[in-house]
């Protein structure tokens, strides 16, 4: 490690800060969304990733997308084996040691992190921040604050279908789904000779073919093929119910046990 990096991460320890800011240093570049000035492009392009949700590094092995290149990296290792924390039972590998703890504890069934307000215990401090949102009421993911979702209600991306109007952030989004209306899919399975539109979708069901299951709950070691079916469990351990019907009131984990419940009503 060379000795800046080295010196860099001693700062985070000892709060020592040699180049301290002045309030007339320039901030040129500012957020278009929330107003956040930054003193460099390339940084005012990484944080509006956060408004946009744009994820430009796609993991070849499992399909997984991720927002930034270090927490890509991250992950590439749990398929090459090659980080520096590996679990001998399984052989699986981590490039940060609280991966691997959360890990471990699948294996060992430790349950450290504990609620506060009705004593449920969960494995991970993730999993326990998501179990507290049912005291709390907090919905951080709410559909207004996710602004590229948003463009397609609204119709203000620069992407616009002439076919039904929906409108896209980016020209890949858009790409894809203009197949929806051509009914062109690229992406054929060589095993079973499916085709796809999207890329995403065509390796997460190669996975069907090969085994795979990357996405693996901390809470109990149990692993899936889709990452939808994976959220879906975990709720089952943290309790959330982010699906309310507004008939009843009645809440479900699961999107579809959701709709039929809707289908009660009409």
């Amino acid at each position: 490690m060379g000795h800046s990096f080295l010196n860099r991460h001693i700062r985070s320890h000892s709060g020592h800060k040699p180049y301290e800011y002045h309030e007339y240093e320039e901030k040129p570049y500012k957020c278009k969304e929330c107003g956040e000035a930054f003193s460099y492009r390339k940084s005012v392009h990484r944080h509006e990733r956060t408004h946009t949700g744009e994820r430009s590094y796609e993991c070849k092995e499992c399909g997984k997308a991720f927002t930034w290149l270090t927490t890509f990296q991250r992950h590439t290792i749990t398929h090459t084996g090659e980080g520096p924390y590996k679990w001998k039972e399984c052989g699986k590998a981590f490039s940060c040691s609280t991966s691997f703890q959360a890990h471990e504890r699948t294996h060992t069934g430790e349950k450290p992190f504990i609620c506060k307000k009705c004593g449920k215990s969960l494995r991970s401090p993730l999993g326990l921040q998501i179990h507290e949102r049912n005291h709390t009421g907090e919905k951080p993911y709410e559909c207004k604050h996710v602004r590229t979702h948003m463009i397609m209600h609204t119709g203000d991306g620069p992407y616009k279908c002439k076919e039904c109007g929906k409108a896209f952030n980016f020209p890949s989004s858009f790409r894809i789904h203009q197949r929806t209306h051509t009914g062109e899919k690229p992406y054929e399975c060589k095993q079973c000779g499916r085709a796809f539109s999207c890329y995403t979708y065509f390796r997460t069901h190669e996975k069907t073919h090969t085994g795979e299951k990357p996405y693996e709950c901390t809470e109990c070691g149990k692993a899936f093929i889709y990452r939808t079916t994976f959220r879906g469990h975990v709720r089952i351990h943290t309790g959330e119910k982010p699906y309310k019907c507004r008939e009843c009131g009645k809440a479900f984990s699961r999107p579809n046990s959701f709709r039929r419940h809707e289908r009660s009503h009409t």
